[in-house]
């Protein structure tokens, strides 16, 4: 339970940030919601980091300073 309480916390303090070519935050959110809804609609994920990638977005995973 101990392993649980401390992956669900690590996936709290980490955020997913989608910034288009001149830097600018398009979209930000916790890691969790992203692995969530890649979980509930692993299409629509794979379908997104593909136009991300396209559209030439970056997508970043880090850790929030708390």
């Amino acid at each position: 339970i101990e392993t649980v309480k401390k992956l669900i916390h690590e996936g709290n303090v980490r955020s997913i940030t989608i910034r288009d070519k001149n830097r600018k935050t398009i979209v930000k959110f916790p890691l969790t919601v992203g692995v969530v809804g890649a979980a509930i609609a692993p299409i629509l994920a794979a379908v997104g980091a593909i136009a991300a990638l396209v559209t030439d977005l970056t997508i970043t995973v880090e850790r929030n300073q708390k």
